[in-house]
């Protein structure tokens, strides 16, 4: 990590940081560069820490278990590990296309003195998890992205924008070391907030391009068989929503518990996972809400979403 700090030792010159998409270059601050570089370094320990000790720990408590070796039940009862499984299977077996305008309910977690949450390492889940929802469509992401849209010539009107600029005046601009930008004047807001427009346009006229973004559009699997969205993608998601893109590609990450014994009935390694991949392409998007939900759904006209802007060129999958 020695040359790390090394390579990246100039001061006075902002950089992107490790979750940043690079239109955002523009934005790179010098002031919050410190910050930026530490989001880096710790990313960059992540990486390590999961290719030298993570993956190889996964691989050999997986083969474990697909081999039908002592100790093989106990990987399954902690979950499986996640990684390696998505390297067994393969990334297309755990792909899934789907209407984004059906893909409205988020998987929310208990609080933490509720329900211990799930291990994000681990591919079966257990847990309320997938009881608990929150509906995409009166969520902050497509708010943001709704509003952008209907005000790009005047983003002055949008609610994002009175938040930021309030930010400036109480002396506390917005600043994201994982994005490497620092929003003290209002062009730098208005800037910002037209990469996300840009993105929208982007994606209006090529379709949806599953590389662009730092995070894929991960989903996991109810214990009735059902996808539901989890936290990453969410504002990719949202343009896709206002777009009405008819298929996008999500990304299957976790199954609950109870769907994982119903489809596999107690086989092991291989055939248990050829029936969870098989049994993954009945699987459809939850629009309902759930029995443990703390908000009542919302009541919304049946003309909710805009007219579809379809994508004039690119694979809309």
């Amino acid at each position: 990590m020695q040359g790390f700090w090394k390579e990246h030792a100039g001061a006075g010159l902002g950089m992107l940081g490790p979750g940043a998409d690079e239109a955002l270059a523009p934005l790179a601050a010098p002031e919050i560069r410190q910050r930026v570089l530490i989001a880096h370094f710790f990313a960059r320990l992540r990486h390590a820490s999961q290719h030298y000790i993570g993956l190889p720990l996964g691989r050999a408590m997986l083969e474990r278990w697909m081999r039908g070796k002592i100790g093989g039940r106990l990987v399954e009862d902690w979950g499986l590990p996640r990684h390696v499984l998505s390297e067994v299977m393969g990334e297309e077996a755990l792909t899934l296309h789907v209407d984004p305008r059906k893909l409205i309910q988020e998987a929310i977690h208990a609080p933490l003195h509720v329900e211990k949450r799930p291990s994000p390492l681990a591919f079966i889940w257990d847990g309320s998890w997938d009881e608990r929802r929150e509906d995409l469509r009166t969520g902050s992401r497509y708010r943001l992205i709704s509003e952008l849209d209907q005000n790009r010539h005047r983003l002055e009107n949008t609610a994002r924008y009175a938040k930021l600029l309030a930010r400036i005046e109480t002396g506390k601009p917005w600043a994201s070391h994982q994005q490497g930008v620092f929003l003290d004047t209002p062009e730098k807001i208005r800037h910002y907030l037209r990469v996300y427009i840009g993105f929208m346009d982007d994606m209006a006229l090529n379709g949806f391009d599953p590389a662009r973004g730092k995070d894929a559009l991960d989903v996991a699997i109810s214990r009735e068989g059902r996808i539901l969205k989890i936290d990453r993608g969410l504002h990719r998601l949202a343009m896709a929503q206002r777009l009405g893109l008819p298929s996008i590609p999500v990304r299957v990450r976790h199954v609950h518990r109870l769907w994982w014994e119903r489809i596999t009935e107690g086989a092991h390694g291989a055939e248990a996972l050829q029936r969870v991949e098989q049994a993954l392409r009945q699987c459809m998007p939850e629009e309902s809400p759930g029995p443990l939900d703390e908000m009542p759904a919302p009541a919304l006209p049946d003309d909710f979403w805009p007219e579809p802007r379809l994508p004039i060129r690119g694979n809309i999958q």
